[in-house]
């Protein structure tokens, strides 16, 4: 929701919900008379437990211990339903200490270098996610919207989204920040999470930074249609709505504690600047003592008037960075003690243990600074908490630039935490700041927090979901400029183009995929410029592909470039064919007495391919299996294509190798400078194609985003390729780079 939007009025919500988070809105600790029950006081549980009284539902997740067979949670009198995933300790180390919190939790906040990238943690992690999905899906009958929470969980998605029913929304909101693509694509595993979230109907993040980041690594990773503007996200036949949705806190609950709390011990006489954060190396605690020790080098009149309050509650203290993190803080706190204390004074008061609420929104009521300066944060809290206990005299809220709420808190100061000098300077300011300029501030910041609280934030939430569903319009000239006009500005242009599934859908038989005349008169129009050569590399035959396009002016490469022949280059046919011939006729009449129910085999000179798209569906894999057995016992390698398995000699060769050679027979060994290549294909066989041409080319997958692809982008279908020749037979010529 924008700073300056009006407070969101809830959504009708007539059907339960289902929340999905890592944790069930209570801790459980088992003690020797059983399980007991503790409620959590995180802003999730504030946010999520009215919804789901009103509108009721299930929360799922984790309860915090290994449930024994047969063990039930004491949750009998809640008026909402509870579901428990369990987790084995052993399953807990490798998905949440592991992948969650080792491989996640720092490469999402933009440090890499922490981040542990073990394929184990990953597996466990997919595995949890499932049981998850699984658990969400059994509690989905009848449920309006199924909202996922944070970076725990997102693969689920995809599972939850493969049996939710058609009228249930899918929504996924992530509570920590969202990198950028160069930081992102680090994960082995980037396009797996990423075409996971987009199995929803509406992924919010809590500022624009982090939805544009997320745009655009599913642009640039999985080729995504991307609507920066409109923020939507076009995968295959689904289109995900992305939202910037900052989260609130309880506002009203904070301001009513602060009024009636008493001054708390631990502020102490001097002027307070306060630090309240969990113990995490991305809270820039250490930073943040380093800048309150230059402080008092450069401006020594705060000596002996100021102390800093820090605050750091203790986490994940069985990781062995967390201890070391606590072991250099407590170092940190003892060397500027132990340099700046006086006989009555020490600029450090240092607590590392959690403060109650009640008596946290004291100190937040008294302190005149809040130092609040993450190296990286997803929204930090504390900023608006503090902001919401300023019921007194007015004081200033320092800020790092580099978490969320910087986007929105206008009025803080904002630092760059890792500037000591410049955070030194920002808290001299704030100290020497005037009443009138500190009150104005102060008023800005309550005013919003106020109208963009936690009640604000969810109910933006469901009316987004609930206006989530809706379509990108139809592909068009504006989307094929945006990603090839720069690319093939000034170049000639070599397009590659796969045949059946690409240039013509795929049908029962071969011989039935003819051209359409709208396709032939868009590619022709292509061959016929003067700065495009156009080729065609087909797994069938090379007569077979020639006889089926028909037009000279075209390079063909048939049985994936085995054979290639076209204008201006010389005839090839690979020297090793000539000992396969005879081979594949023996193949092909051995494949022939496995072939029933309307299973074939298509004779292609030295290769062959065996399909089965008519027989019915619960026979195919095994006759695939049985057709891949004989391929390989004949020596054969077999390649797996739609509805088909495809015999291919055991040469090296393959269609990205073809158009390596037919690239350097027509522009030579130095193509790559004045020739840009567009490659667009469908299926396994034009893989090699793509992994070839990395970096130096624009390809396109066609066809489902469910399959893995080393594209650059993807296109829905044989309409979008006809879309794409057509703009790229239309466009204009620019200044030639090419001899």
């Amino acid at each position: 929701m924008a700073a300056d939007e009006t407070r969101a009025t809830p959504a009708t919500t007539e059907r339960p919900i289902v929340v999905a988070s890592n944790r069930l809105p209570f801790a459980i600790e088992r003690r020797p008379d059983g399980l007991h029950l503790e409620t959590s006081p995180g802003g999730l549980v504030s946010a999520m437990d009215p919804v789901l009284r009103k509108c009721g539902g299930t929360w799922i997740g984790w309860p915090g211990v290994e449930l024994r067979s047969g063990e039930a949670l004491p949750v009998a009198d809640r008026p909402y339903a509870v579901a428990a995933v369990n987790v084995s300790e052993e399953e807990l180390e490798g998905y949440y200490h592991g992948f969650s919190n080792e491989t996640l939790w720092p490469l999402l906040h933009s440090m890499p270098g922490r981040s542990r990238f073990e394929r184990p943690d990953f597996e466990t992690y997919a595995g949890i996610n499932d049981r998850f999905a699984e658990t969400v899906s059994d509690h989905a009958r009848g449920a309006g919207l199924v909202w996922i929470h944070d970076y725990h969980l997102m693969l689920a998605p995809r599972r939850i989204r493969e049996t939710l029913p058609p009228e249930a929304s899918l929504g996924f909101f992530l509570h920590v920040p969202f990198p950028p693509f160069d930081i992102f694509r680090l994960l082995p595993w980037d396009r797996e999470l990423l075409s996971s979230l987009l199995a929803c109907d509406l992924i919010a993040f809590h500022v624009r930074g982090y939805a544009r980041n997320f745009l655009d690594c599913v642009e640039r990773t999985l080729g995504a249609r991307v609507d920066h503007e409109a923020m939507l996200v076009e995968y295959g036949d689904r289109t995900t709505r992305v939202a910037a949705l900052p989260i609130g806190i309880e506002f009203d609950t904070f301001d009513r504690l602060a009024r009636g709390m008493a001054r708390q011990p631990e502020s102490g006489p001097e002027r307070i600047v306060l630090g309240v954060d969990r113990l995490d190396y991305t809270k820039g605690i250490p930073e943040r003592i380093r800048a309150l020790e230059r402080l008092l080098e450069l401006h020594p009149e705060h000596r002996e008037k100021i102390v800093l309050l820090q605050i750091a509650v203790p986490s994940r203290a069985e990781v062995p960075e967390y201890r070391e993190l606590k072991s250099e803080i407590d170092e940190l706190v003892g060397a500027v003690n132990g340099r700046f204390t006086t006989s009555t004074w020490s600029p450090i008061r240092y607590i590392n243990r959690g403060i109650e609420r009640e008596r946290l929104a004291a100190l937040y009521r008294d302190a005149e600074v809040a130092l609040v300066t993450p190296l990286r944060d997803g929204m930090n809290l504390v900023a608006k908490e503090w902001v919401a206990c300023q019921v007194d005299a007015p004081g200033v809220l320092i800020l790092s630039r580099l978490a969320g709420a910087s986007e929105t808190m206008r009025e803080a100061l904002l630092v760059n935490p890792y500037d000591l000098d410049g955070t030194a300077e920002a808290i001299h300011r704030a100290l020497s700041m005037e009443e009138d300029e500190r009150a104005s501030r102060i008023a800005a910041l309550r005013r919003r927090e106020n109208r963009d609280d936690l009640d604000a934030w969810t109910a933006a939430f469901l009316n987004a979901a609930a206006e989530a569903r809706g379509a990108l319009p139809t592909m068009s000239d504006r989307d094929f400029e945006g990603w090839l006009s720069d690319f093939i500005k000034d170049y000639r242009l070599a397009l590659f183009l796969d045949y059946d599934g690409t240039l013509t859908p795929l049908t029962d038989h071969p011989d039935r995929a003819g051209l359409s005349p709208e396709m032939r008169d868009v590619l022709v129009r292509c061959a016929s410029r003067d700065d495009a050569d156009v080729a065609i590399v087909s797994g069938r035959s090379l007569e077979g592909v020639r006889k089926m396009v028909g037009e000279e002016a075209l390079t063909y490469a048939g049985n994936h470039g085995l054979e290639i022949e076209g204008p201006g280059i010389p005839l090839f046919e690979h020297e090793d064919l000539v000992h396969y011939r005879g081979r594949a006729e023996e193949l092909a009449d051995q494949l022939d007495r496995i072939a029933s129910d309307g299973a074939w085999t298509e004779r292609k000179g030295p290769t062959l391919t065996f399909h089965y798209r008519s027989v019915p569906e619960a026979q195919r894999g095994g006759l695939a299996r049985d057709a891949r057995a004989i391929v390989v016992r004949a020596g054969y390698q077999p390649r797996d294509a739609h509805c088909a398995v495809e015999a291919r000699p055991p040469i090296g060769w393959d269609k990205g190798r073809a158009v390596l050679h037919i690239l350097r027979a027509r522009y030579g060994p130095a193509w790559s400078e004045s020739v840009r290549v567009v490659y667009v294909g469908d299926d396994q066989t034009d893989e090699d194609a793509f992994r070839f041409l990395s970096g130096l080319a624009t390809t396109f997958r066609v066809g489902s985003p469910d399959a893995p692809t080393a594209a650059t982008r993807r296109l829905p279908g044989v309409d979008d390729v006809r879309g794409l020749l057509g703009w790229l037979a239309r466009r204009p010529v620019g200044g030639r780079r090419w001899p």
